[in-house]
């Protein structure tokens, strides 16, 4: 169940894969997984210095900001491996927090801040609030006119990593429209996080109260290129989540496949009955087809209309792929299945922590009914 799709993969992507599988599978076996599951950061910074040593920060940075000039498709194979082995860590808010500067920023903010990125510098986006949704331009957070720069208000949700983080992104509304607002991590206060208890405790996330925070005025993105930020990182984000599904749908079938071919009830192994054979069967067909979309999604990405329609298309299906295979093999399992020491529940969890970050199946179904009809 390894090979990669031939759906619009390139040399590029083959050669990621490769190294990601090795690096994933050699960091982040399973009892790392939950030994970092109880550590205060969550991840491991030896791990992620070698990431950045890999140089996947800076794969879809451009090159006159350190960075190698490729795309978010070739970031995918990576993300795919990461969700399949659970190796905990910023990778995915940091990817994002470069694809907003990429997208929005002046060049100031890019000179600055991308160079770091691509040398490992954490990074992370606040852009969700208590009230709002998956609509990233529903904000109440403010960003007042004081003195030569501004003060912010309003409180963020589902900080991811931010308390390792140099830099967050909060999207504020100034005059009536959204800004993007480059926030550095010495201007907030420790008390100004606090952690957020989340259903996957392989992430780490935070609430972020924004009272106390001023910034400068160059810290601002520009209205228009903010708005294009903010499109830019919801389909970025999708992306990158269901190449993360598709990964963690592989893992968790493979888990289920060692137990119904180890497992023996009334003298047979209980993958022999129908009534469990039938079931995994389908969950792989489902991965199969939520793989062909991610990997379609990460060709297309780039294209206009298209790329939006594809990236939709594959977190919908990822999804629903995560979902029922991880299910499947919670009801396998029995009563262990239960527990919190059964794998299995690890994947659920992943599971619903993607769906509930920048859309659901149902949601981005409707947003594909607005495309295609």
């Amino acid at each position: 169940m390894d090979n990669l799709g031939t759906i619009g993969s390139s040399e590029e992507q083959v050669e990621l894969m490769d190294v990601a599988t090795s690096f994933c599978r050699d960091k982040s076996p399973v009892e790392k997984v939950r030994a970092l599951m109880e550590d205060v950061r969550g991840y491991d910074p030896g791990v992620w210095q070698e990431i950045a040593e890999l140089g996947w920060l800076a794969i879809a940075i451009p090159e006159e900001y350190e960075g190698v000039g490729l795309s978010l498709a070739e970031v995918v194979p990576i993300m795919e491996q990461m969700g399949r082995h659970m190796l905990a860590g910023p990778f995915m808010a940091t990817t994002l927090t470069a694809q907003a500067l990429v997208a929005g920023g002046n060049e100031a903010q890019k000179s600055t801040w991308l160079p770091k990125v691509a040398g490992g510098a954490i990074a992370t986006l606040a852009l969700t609030e208590k009230e709002g949704d998956w609509n990233l331009d529903n904000v109440t957070a403010q960003a007042t006119a004081s003195g030569d720069g501004y003060a912010l208000s309003g409180t963020k949700q589902f900080v991811t990593y931010a308390q390792d983080a140099e830099l967050v992104i909060a999207s504020v509304i100034l005059d009536g429209v959204v800004r993007l607002a480059l926030i550095e991590r010495s201007v907030i206060a420790d008390r100004a996080l606090r952690r957020e208890a989340i259903i996957d405790e392989t992430k780490r996330s935070y609430e972020l109260t924004l009272d106390e925070i001023s910034i400068g005025a160059d810290a601002l993105m520009d209205a228009d290129t903010s708005k294009a930020a903010l499109a830019h990182i919801d389909l970025a984000a999708n992306l990158l989540q269901s190449a993360e599904m598709c990964g963690g749908t592989q893992a968790v079938i493979d888990y289920t496949l060692d137990y119904l071919q180890t497992r023996k009830q009334f003298g047979k192994v209980i993958g022999e009955y129908q009534a469990l054979k039938h079931p995994i069967t389908d969950a792989y067909i489902s991965y199969e087809k939520a793989r062909s979309h991610m990997f379609s999604a990460a060709h297309s990405f780039a294209n206009q209309g298209r790329g939006e329609v594809a990236t939709r298309m594959a977190k919908a299906a990822a999804d629903k792929a995560y979902s029922h295979a991880a299910d499947r093999a919670i009801q396998f399992h029995g009563g262990f299945g239960f527990t919190h020491d059964c794998d299995a529940q690890l994947y659920r969890r992943n599971a619903i922590w993607n769906a509930s970050q920048f859309g659901d199946a149902a949601w981005q179904r409707s947003k594909l009914a607005n495309l295609l009809f």
